[in-house]
């Protein structure tokens, strides 16, 4: 298998959460309630699956490579958009955040919450396309087949380490009182 098999099977779980923010934005469109719990699961997907865990393999695993090689201009210009692209990524769900944080504190922000969830929406796609049939496949010429095998083992470690790190955060959080949370059924 190709280091590029797993980022592309992240692709596809990445486009069916796309399709739920379709979903939600047609619902608040009709009737112009945002449910934050769906915000906030929606938010900690991208965050941590598709920005940490699919952009952290694509930017210090597979990027990092290919700066060390002789990369066509194409691609090189290529790889750059995609960084870009990626902080866009990071800053419009920063921008969907505080919207949702604008809807709860009673303002009328069902509209902007609509507006970033487009955004996000609409941007996924055109930039899963320009890595899928752009850049992953020619950029594998780059890398014998044992650098593709460490990269693979790479992406593997990466994976297995995100889970403590979603979670050694959390408490992180949580110490800190950086996050609130009570207990079900519990009223603080």
């Amino acid at each position: 298998m190709k280091p590029i098999g797993p980022l592309m099977w992240e692709h596809r779980l990445i486009e069916k959460m796309l399709s739920l923010f379709e979903k939600e934005i047609r619902r608040i469109s009709d009737t112009s309630k945002v449910d934050p719990l769906f915000i906030d699961a929606a938010v900690d997907f991208i965050r941590t699956y598709a920005d940490r865990t699919h952009h952290g393999k694509e930017e210090d695993i597979l990027f990092e490579r290919l700066a060390g090689k002789d990369l066509s201009s194409e691609h090189a210009r290529i790889m750059n958009e995609l960084i870009e692209e990626h902080k866009y990524g990071r800053k419009t769900v920063k921008d969907l955040v505080a919207a949702k944080e604008h809807y709860l504190s009673g303002a009328d922000a069902a509209n902007e919450i609509i507006e970033h969830m487009k955004a996000l929406a609409d941007f996924y796609p055109k930039h899963i396309e320009k890595e899928d049939k752009q850049f992953f496949y020619p950029c594998m010429e780059y890398f014998s087949k044992e650098e593709q095998d460490a990269m693979l083992e790479e992406f593997w470690d990466f994976d297995r380490k995100m889970v403590h790190e979603k979670y050694k955060s959390l408490v992180e959080e949580l110490e800190g009182g950086k996050i609130s949370w009570s207990p079900p059924g519990m009223n603080v």
